[in-house]
C-alpha cells in the first residue's frame, strides 16, 4: 500500500516537473527493491508496509547524516538538499511518538520491571521502544529514560 503509494505519488511529481521529489522518490523505489532481493525475495515482489517503513527511517537517517556533514564541511547547499530530500521521506513516515507519551511508557515500564536506578536504564530502554512498535524515535526514548535517572 505505502509502496503503491510512492509509486502514483511519484508519476505526479513527474508530471508536475518537481524534480527534487522525483529523485527522492524513485531513490526510495531503488531502496525498497534493494531490501526485497536483499532478504532474498524477487525484485518484481513488493515491500510490506512494515518493511517500507523500515527502508524509509535508514533512508531519512541517512539524510539527517549527511546534512549534519555538509553542514560541518561548509556545504550549505548540499545540506538544504539532504533536508529538503528528508521532508519528503519523512511525509511518508508515520508520527513518532512525543515526549509526553515516551515518558508516561517509561514511568509505567520502569514500574513494572522494577528498574530502581540507572543499571537498568538500556533494559528499560529496549522495553519502552517495543510497547511503542517503533513509533518513537531511539535517541527521545534514550533522553528520556536518563532523564528519569538523571
Amino acid at each position: 500500500m505505502l509502496v503503491q503509494n510512492i509509486r502514483e505519488e511519484m508519476k505526479v511529481a513527474m508530471k508536475a516537473r518537481d524534480d527534487l521529489r522525483v529523485q527522492t522518490l524513485r531513490g526510495a523505489l531503488a531502496a525498497f527493491t534493494n531490501e526485497l532481493v536483499a532478504k532474498g525475495k524477487k525484485p518484481t515482489e513488493e515491500l510490506d508496509d512494515a518493511g517500507a517503513i523500515v527502508v524509509l527511517k535508514r533512508l531519512a537517517k541517512q539524510r539527517k547524516e549527511a546534512a549534519v556533514q555538509y553542514e560541518k564541511g561548509g556545504r550549505a547547499e548540499l545540506a538544504k538538499k539532504e533536508a529538503d530530500e528528508l521532508k519528503i521521506i519523512e511525509s511518508y513516515l508515520p508520527q513518532t511518538a512525543g515526549r509526553e507519551d515516551i515518558e508516561k511508557v517509561a514511568r509505567a515500564k520502569k514500574d513494572m520491571l522494577g528498574i530502581t536506578d540507572a543499571s537498568g536504564s538500556g533494559k528499560l530502554v529496549g522495553a519502552v521502544i517495543k510497547e511503542l512498535g517503533g513509533s518513537a524515535d531511539g535517541n527521545d526514548v534514550k533522553a528520556v529514560v536518563a532523564a528519569l535517572f538523571g
